[in-house]
């Protein structure tokens, strides 16, 4: 028992010995490499010269294996954060074009609106003609023809010819009294035949003006730009003035009479309908054509 006593102390002696090598810790190097851009191959082969230095990894029937696992994986890697980093870009544009596109549409819409509103302001302020398709207004009136433009200005009773200024020029009228401020004074509406055009002195109280179009297929909204305009739509043309017209004449004015009708009523205007009729027939000519998705306008 002495014995077995004394070879188990001795085996108790020993442990301690055997547990302190258990805990040496390994032998570490250092490895230190400059990475060359234009030759990036020459730090991987650094790396695997310092492993068969100073280990023998390579030596390892698995070591080609374990290392182009580890390689591999670093290709995939990469690849995978290529792919994440193209994808977040993209999105990024096709955020920002997206959000242009809507940009552009919200101007556009409210540019339309605006215009729009525009257009509605213009026919709200646009007067009901007088009865001769013109304007009754403070200091002048006057009314027209689809020929001529005829205006009153009232002055004080007794004035002479040789006191007014009446300046008549192709696309200007100036009107008034000597020392005087202008009366009427601005750009006419549209252009005038100068040499068809006089005034006159009417029961020495009316100054009388006879302005001549030069195109005498429109009615004028104002005589002069920036005055009070009329509603064009709302003009009624006499029937006895378009007998005097000849044929041609008297078809292209009953042509706008009717086309400015339709756009009251929002309706196509002739043009239009003619268009739609063409249309039609050419369609009903191509039945072997899909026009389901064809935007007419």
């Amino acid at each position: 028992m002495a014995i077995i006593s004394d070879y188990e102390e001795d085996q108790t002696d020993t442990k301690p010995s055997s547990s302190s090598s258990s805990r040496t810790p390994p032998k570490t190097s250092t490895f230190t490499a400059t990475f060359d851009p234009q030759n990036p191959i020459r730090i991987v082969e650094g790396v695997l010269d310092f492993l068969g230095k100073e280990s023998d990894f390579l030596e390892k029937e698995t070591a080609e294996k374990e290392i182009f696992a580890v390689v591999k994986k670093a290709v995939e890697e990469a690849k995978r954060k290529k792919a994440a980093e193209e994808a977040k870009v993209k999105a990024a544009e096709e955020a920002e074009v997206k959000a242009q596109s809507k940009r552009l549409k919200v101007e556009k819409e409210k540019e339309k609106k605006e215009k729009m509103d525009e257009n509605e302001n213009k026919e709200e302020s646009a007067k009901v003609p007088n009865n001769g398709n013109g304007l009754d207004l403070e200091k002048y009136s006057w009314t027209q023809t689809l020929q001529e433009v005829n205006v009153q200005i009232p002055v004080p009773s007794g004035t002479k010819s040789r006191f007014v200024i009446c300046d008549i020029k192709k696309n200007h009228l100036k009107v008034g009294l000597k020392g005087q401020p202008p009366i009427v004074e601005g750009e006419l509406y549209k252009p005038i035949k100068v040499d068809d055009c006089y005034w006159s002195i009417e029961d020495q109280n009316t100054i009388s003006i006879l302005l001549t179009k030069h195109d005498q297929m429109d009615w004028w909204k104002s005589l002069v730009k920036g005055d009070p305009e009329i509603d064009t739509q709302k003009v009624e043309p006499e029937n006895s003035k378009l007998s005097d017209l000849d044929s041609e004449t008297r078809q292209t004015v009953e042509k706008m009479m009717f086309d400015q009708r339709q756009k009251s009523m929002g309706l196509p205007t002739s043009d239009e309908m003619q268009k739609q009729e063409i249309l039609k027939k050419f369609m009903s000519e191509h039945p072997e054509m899909d026009f389901s998705r064809a935007k007419i306008a």
